[in-house]
């Protein structure tokens, strides 16, 4: 299923002034936690110039990463794989395959996470890259009475986390397949220069936060948390489990590299015979229906913080971002919303009756927020040890409070 490149014309949420946006990005004062220095600047551009330091594209950004990879592969002798690597048929995971196994000479098996909800498109991609690269590929399927009743009760909790449980599955389905497999190293594909960081109101990752939310809303049970199966199930003990006592580590690949999504596409559409799925993040149909609930709910446009990452690194000219962004994004095709309200099982006056809820954030149920913000310094190290996801701390430090 694939959606053509166009945006229709809309009447979305008022646009704010210009005194409110970012004067180097197209963040603006929607934004929770947004703040602006004396030139107009935000601190969510402060955090990218912070993350370049950090990844320089520079000789000794290459030399860390020629280590990381050197460390991978060092650790790995012996064994079939030695690294886990995240998929979803888009993009940026089929790229990170290419350049982990072809640039690398890396071992991965692919891991992708079927809630029910892929694109057949971004499917087949998976399937033609890893059987040219010669890597396997793994789906772990979760259970669909779960990843269903999991979205359901996300909708009725009325806040912004709609994909918290396929957010989740991801992470515990990579998890749990390293330490079924013994490897230390999980890659994924994302880069802060191309996709940026979302604002922590807007996309908060905490699994107390999905139990509550869960028992309160769910009419499921869901299946209890096993190291090398373990489900939806992500609170601070399993991350203690996975990070200090399995020592899995998390590797941003396209971090360390000048990541640029035309020169990409080029190559793997050439080498994988690649198809665009129509719109960023639409290896997931379930971004339909949840593109149209933030924009009419929440006024929430996940598109400002994407388009502002492409801003800072060039690759989108700040005009051509501000235009798109007075537009409603194509990937709202209705005929997917309409997809995704019958395969949820529910009717469009059900879902009504959701979007009218007042809006609530993470912060109205119960979850880790407290004991996260009291464990600032030994996240920070976590992070920069890669023992957690290299932006963790950022993310919750650093992307509004």
């Amino acid at each position: 299923m694939q959606l053509e490149d166009v945006r229709r014309p809309s009447t979305p949420p008022r646009k704010p002034s210009q005194t409110a946006v970012c004067s180097a990005c197209v963040m603006d004062h929607t934004v929770p936690g947004i703040r602006f220095d004396v030139a107009g600047v935000c601190n969510f551009c402060a955090l990218h110039k912070k993350l370049e330091r950090e990844f320089p594209l520079n000789s000794s950004g290459r030399r860390r990463l020629e280590k990381i990879v050197s460390r991978i592969k060092a650790e790995g002798k012996g064994r079939k794989y030695d690294c886990v690597l995240g998929v979803s048929g888009g993009r940026d995971s089929t790229y990170t395959m290419h350049v982990a196994k072809k640039v690398f000479g890396l071992r991965p098996l692919a891991v992708h996470f079927n809630d029910g909800f892929g694109n057949p498109v971004a499917g087949e991609n998976m399937i033609k890259a890893s059987k040219k690269l010669g890597i396997d590929l793994r789906t772990i399927t979760s259970d669909w009475r779960e990843s269903k009743d999991l979205k359901i009760s996300f909708l009725k909790a009325s806040t912004p986390d709609l994909e918290e449980g396929t957010d989740i599955g991801i992470a515990t389905a990579l998890y749990g397949v390293a330490a079924k497999e013994g490897v230390r190293y999980v890659l994924i594909g994302q880069s802060f220069r191309t996709e940026g960081i979302a604002p922590l109101s807007w996309n908060y990752l905490d699994g107390k936060y999905l139990e509550s939310v869960q028992r309160r809303f769910g009419s499921v049970k869901l299946r209890p948390w096993k190291p090398t199966d373990p489900g939806f199930n992500l609170n601070l003990w399993h991350m203690f489990y996975y990070a200090i006592i399995r020592r899995i580590k998390t590797v941003p690949l396209l971090y360390f590299m000048d990541y640029r999504r035309p020169e990409a596409e080029e190559i793997i559409k050439k080498e994988y015979d690649w198809v665009n799925t129509g719109a960023h993040y639409f290896d997931d149909l379930y971004q339909s229906l949840m593109t149209y609930v933030l924009r009419v709910k929440f006024g929430i446009d996940r598109r400002k913080f994407n388009y502002s990452a492409l801003v800072r690194s060039g690759q989108m000219p700040r005009e051509t971002a501000l235009a798109r962004l007075g537009e409603v994004y194509s990937i709202e095709d209705p005929r997917i919303i309409d997809l995704c309200i019958k395969r949820l099982g529910i009717t469009r006056a059900e879902l009504d009756e959701y979007l009218a809820r007042p809006p609530k954030t993470f912060r109205d149920y119960p979850t880790h927020y407290g004991l996260i913000r009291m464990a600032r310094w030994p996240i920070l190290i976590l992070s920069k040890l890669h023992l957690l996801p290299g932006t963790a701390y950022d993310k919750y430090f650093n992307c509004g409070e």
